[in-house]
């Protein structure tokens, strides 16, 4: 009889930043029962024309569906929860949430058409479920966002602490302080592995408390004298309630600009939160008031080519505009891989002469995640006998490796996505198996790989351009003059020889063939094809995606 073990595996979030999906198992070999902790996604950059968001390939994970238990989610980012709606409807489990997530989730649900009622279940902060062999504790923690979660995973094996993503504010703002007591009592239980974020790893003292971004943020909006932008994350609610007050005390209206802005306030107001503040006015009503008396709080922090700050900066936005004279603040990380866009934009406000206020050059904003101080202090409430760092680059990883030995964490383990991880509580954590991992582009409406042949046309149609060539032939067999088309070929000065040059090859081959018989088709496709890019390289040096046609009249 094989014994029971505790396995973990990340498909997403370890080796990178975003995307994560990570799994428990509990029982005897080749009849483990599942839990899935979040869900997440990260986005696309301009290398993959057409995809904005990628998730992890849950190929493994829905192999396992008649053995899965369950999904839960730690909090309501984007890269926690991003991909629930799209890899559900291929496990049809219940979900586990506390309320403000479990908004955000339904709302996603919503935009697809699926009534997700019946299979999510709305966990109080705090709260405990059961799930097969898995007790699981939502322990309240601080990050930059409300009701972040950190979870107590109790088996027979064992505990394990999955931390989600967290930092520790003394003064959130919003919400709870992290719960210390909880922490050392679960510390007490001889936690056997925590599962930690390794974000801000590097970073010295400590991540820093909302309210000192409150405290700079009144100081600058206060000296403004003309109109004010302030862009951020909309998923802080903690930041945009200091907007708010920051209006009211500086008797200024404020406006909300964006889907997201107003998507989160919503489902923020529906849980309770963001009580007792002045109300928004709607951006087509705010175009009445003085200058010197509005703030708009606006999504697109990150220059998002659609996002509402993008628009505004280019003059596009139906009811919002800057002037001489107008500031913007980014209360907001620029966050790596959005350096170039960003300054961009930057660049164009300071062109048109309008005040920009950033982390570069201001206080405007504390990170959610936890420095080397935060870290001392959860490996000192918790006491783990191992550490396996997650959330981070291998780079973080492995330096929060380094700095849990030196906190004097008896064992580490630096893993990857797909890795299967043993936990007990009589060895070290050690990757005993591989499960298939990777990427997914969610393509329009439709998930595909990454070899997928949709990604490789399209970037080989952004590289190099398309060319299509429609050769007609009549009933007798004779041959029509060719229809060339084509875009994004440099060819405006050779445009005529080039086309001529194609219809006399079009010609030479076609008189080599037997274009009467289907039997020929297919090699006189592939020989056109071949021939017709390579005089368009030989032209242009471009190597065009091409389609050849041939229609029989």
């Amino acid at each position: 009889m094989s014994k029971e073990q505790l396995l973990f595996c990340p498909l997403g979030g370890s080796g990178e930043i975003g995307m994560n999906l990570n799994l428990y198992a509990y029982g005897k070999e080749d009849n483990e029962k599942w839990i899935v902790v979040d869900m997440g996604v990260t986005f696309a950059d301009d290398s993959i024309p057409g995809i904005d968001l990628i998730y992890p390939d849950p190929g493994f994970l829905i192999d396992k569906k008649k053995d899965l238990l369950g999904i839960v989610l730690t909090h309501a980012h984007e890269d926690h929860i991003g991909s629930v709606a799209v890899i559900w409807p291929e496990l049809k489990c219940k979900i586990y949430a506390t309320p403000f997530t479990a908004a955000l989730v339904k709302e996603k649900f919503k935009e697809k058409k699926i009534d997700i009622t019946n299979y999510l279940k709305i966990v109080q902060l705090n709260g405990k479920i059961k799930l097969g062999e898995f007790e699981i504790d939502f322990i309240t923690l601080t990050h930059s966002i409300l009701e972040p979660n950190g979870l107590s995973i109790k088996t027979p094996a064992g505990i394990i602490l999955h931390t989600g993503d967290w930092k520790c504010d003394s003064n959130p703002l919003i919400g709870e302080k992290v719960d210390e007591k909880k922490l050392k009592e679960i510390g007490n239980q001889n936690v056997l592995a925590m599962i930690c974020d390794s974000t801000n790893v590097f970073n010295e003292g400590r991540a820093g408390s909302e309210s000192d971004v409150r405290e700079s943020l009144l100081n600058i909006i206060a000296k403004q004298k003309k109109k004010i932008i302030v862009t951020t994350f909309a998923s802080n609610v903690a930041r945009m309630e200091t907007v708010f007050y920051c209006a009211k005390k500086t008797n200024r209206q404020i406006s909300l600009v964006g889907r997201s802005m107003h998507r989160i306030y919503k489902a923020a107001r529906q849980c309770g939160y963001l009580q007792n503040l002045i109300d928004p006015i709607d951006p087509r009503e705010a175009k009445k008031i003085a200058r010197e008396k509005i703030i708009y709080l606006s999504t697109g922090s990150q220059g998002e080519p659609m996002g509402a700050t993008k628009r505004i900066v280019n003059g596009i936005h139906p009811d919002v505009y800057l002037e001489k004279g107008d500031t913007i603040i980014f209360s907001s990380k620029i966050i790596p891989g959005n350096e170039k866009k960003l300054y961009a934009m930057h660049n164009e406000i300071v062109k048109n002469e309008i005040e920009i206020i950033t982390e570069e050059n201001s206080f405007v904003h504390v990170s959610g995640h936890p420095n080397r101080d935060d870290l001392k202090d959860m490996y000192d409430w918790v006491k783990p006998r191992s550490v396996i760092p997650v959330h981070g680059e291998h780079r973080h990883m492995q330096e929060q490796a380094k700095f849990a030995k030196q906190m004097k964490v008896p064992h580490t383990l630096q893993i990857e996505n797909g890795d299967i991880i043993k936990i007990d509580s009589n060895n070290n954590p050690q990757v005993i198996d591989k499960a298939p991992s990777g990427r997914m582009y969610l393509d329009g409406i439709v998930g595909v790989k990454e070899d997928s042949s949709s990604i490789k046309e399209r970037k080989n149609i952004a590289t190099n351009g398309y060319l299509e060539v429609t050769i007609l032939i009549d009933n007798s067999g004779k041959i029509k003059k060719p229809i060339i088309s084509f875009k994004g070929i440099p060819v405006e000065e050779i445009s005529d020889t080039l086309i001529f040059d194609m219809e006399d090859e079009i010609d030479n081959i076609c008189r080599t063939f037997s274009v009467q018989s289907k039997k020929q088709e297919q090699n006189l496709i592939e020989i056109l094809k071949q021939n017709c890019k390579k005089i368009v390289k030989n032209k242009t040096g471009k190597k065009p995606y091409t389609t050849i046609n041939i229609s029989r009249l």
